[in-house]
């Protein structure tokens, strides 16, 4: 029996309604590539975020059958309805009694929904929290001290990214030899308190939902000629990432910032089935930020998810100077500029 659901398989569901915001996060370490049901193929290693959130309403009630509703930005949404549906029929042999659901959700978010700022991740995420807190409600004598983890195991079977959203500051997800890390659920790493707190700058570059899906992607490195050499680089840069994190080595960290996010997108292009999410302003950009670094030796540094929005990464000693470069020299560049730092993690509203 699953240690996480177990305790709450056998209970009747009654009304309850719970809010919860919860934060987008970015990879510094990326996840890309599955074994399994959502298993990921290499450790990951992430930044929660302060400003890019998804706030959401759940409001579960006794049914003659599981039903799911959602609202999405004020509008109906069907497809998204139908992929809660999904992912709670999916927890049916742990949790029979979801058969007997009715699922409200009404939810939003504070930046542009598909288009590579880990949506995913915040939206399941603070999902999975509101029914990690129903779970609570029905048996209020389960043990809080792991209510995080529990949350982070349900997100992950809904969205691999998702399970790092419970966590504020940096989280870990995947097997590793970073003790107690685990494909089951993320945890949360203590860092350099000169790395505790940085800026993430979104370059949105484009608010329009990409054309291939991140679970698209993920299924493309199943015959991916170069997936095990990917999945051995990133191993190998997950290690490196949270030594750089834990010494307080912002360079060292750029670099792998950097070369992670290029690999993820290398990735997309030699595919079996290529495609690309990158635009030409997002490499405008991109050279924009290495001719600013090589003129003035100021560490900023960018990432990339799986989309063509840019976060730009940097120490708060130089923000004034990194603000004013975004701001005079890169905005022509984007449809909107999000300030973003190193977020708390998700609260209950």
């Amino acid at each position: 029996m699953n240690s996480f659901l177990g305790p709450f398989r056998d209970i009747s569901p009654i009304p309850f309604e719970s809010i919860w915001e919860s934060p987008s996060n970015i990879a510094f370490v990326k996840y890309w590539g599955k074994k399994g049901h959502q298993i990921p193929a290499n450790p990951s290693l992430s930044m929660a975020l302060s400003e890019c959130k998804t706030t959401t309403k759940t409001i579960f009630a006794p049914a003659d059958e599981l039903r799911v509703s959602l609202n999405l930005e004020g509008q109906n949404n069907d497809r998204f309805a139908k992929k809660i549906q999904i992912y709670l029929e999916s927890l049916v042999v742990e949790l029979p009694w979801v058969l007997n659901l009715s699922v409200v959700i009404e939810t939003s978010n504070t930046f542009p929904h598909g288009a590579g700022i880990a949506s995913s991740a915040s939206g399941l995420s603070a999902f999975a929290l509101t029914l990690t807190d129903y779970l609570y409600f029905l048996k209020s004598d389960a043990s809080e001290n792991i209510f995080f983890q529990r949350a982070s195991y349900l997100s992950r079977i809904a969205s691999g990214s998702a399970c790092r959203s419970v966590f504020g500051g940096y989280s870990c997800w995947g097997d590793s030899e970073l003790s107690k890390t685990t494909n089951e659920y993320a945890i949360p790493l203590e860092v350099h308190s000169e790395l505790s707190s940085l800026n993430d700058t979104v370059l949105v570059i484009s608010g329009t939902e990409k054309n291939v899906s991140s679970r698209t992607g993920h299924e493309r490195m199943n015959d991916h000629f170069f997936a095990e050499s990917r999945f051995t680089q990133a191993k190998s840069n997950f290690n490196r990432c949270v030594s750089t994190l834990r010494s307080g080595d912002v360079e060292g960290l750029g670099i792998i910032l950097e070369a992670e996010a290029l690999s993820l997108h290398a990735m997309m292009l030699t595919s079996p089935n290529p495609y690309m999410l990158l635009k030409p302003k997002t490499l405008s950009a991109i050279e924009a930020v290495w001719d600013f670094r090589r003129q003035t030796k100021i560490p900023l540094y960018f990432s990339l998810d799986a989309g063509p929005n840019l976060h730009l990464i940097y120490p708060d000693s130089h923000k004034h100077k990194i603000d004013q470069f975004i701001t005079s020299e890169l905005s022509h560049l984007s449809e909107k500029i999000i300030f973003d730092r190193t977020g708390n993690g998700p609260r209950k509203c």
